[in-house]
């Protein structure tokens, strides 16, 4: 009974999210710190050992997209869903679900930018970032999430998609 509970509170958790951020942009705070309170609250009756699972899931979601949102990659909600995400999923699940999320965001990104028919300039953009990256800084361009041309995506669709994939395969 207490997995068909998480598993509502998380399916319902993620469509929320995905929904407001396609219509808003923006994945509400009250809306995370809600689901990270959730998955806690329903982790705790199975125990101590489910609970520190969850908080680790939670942990390692966070240290794995918190870079991405200090080098303004990505938003602070998407961090916090992805982080609640974690809580939920525990830390067995985590890199798969990060994983889908990568590609479901990027299978996203490119139709966004097909639909603004602005894909070469998106590629070339691509290129310029992962050779800042790779180089530490020395070639390339440093793009952000508020550079000119940047086409952002609402991640939390990505996101839903991702963590929900890990969830039921």
């Amino acid at each position: 009974m207490l997995s068909l509970i998480n598993t509502t509170v998380f399916v319902a958790l993620l469509v929320l999210a995905a929904g407001t951020d396609l219509r808003t942009g923006r994945i509400p705070n009250k809306l995370t710190g809600a689901g990270l309170a959730a998955a806690l609250v329903l982790l705790a009756p199975s125990g101590p050992a489910a609970l520190l699972g969850g908080v680790a899931g939670a942990a390692l979601a966070f240290a794995l997209t918190f870079p991405l949102f200090a080098v303004r990659a990505m938003g602070g909600g998407d961090v916090k869903l992805l982080t609640v995400a974690g809580a939920f999923l525990g830390t067995g699940r985590v890199v798969p679900a990060l994983l889908v999320t990568a590609v479901a965001g990027g299978v996203l990104a490119l139709a966004e930018a097909g639909r603004r028919g602005v894909i070469l300039p998106v590629l070339f953009r691509s290129r310029q970032l992962v050779g800042h990256w790779a180089s530490g800084g020395r070639s390339g361009e440093r793009l952000t999430l508020a550079s000119p041309g940047a086409v952002t995506i609402p991640y939390g669709v990505a996101i839903a998609a991702g963590a929900l994939a890990a969830w039921f395969l």
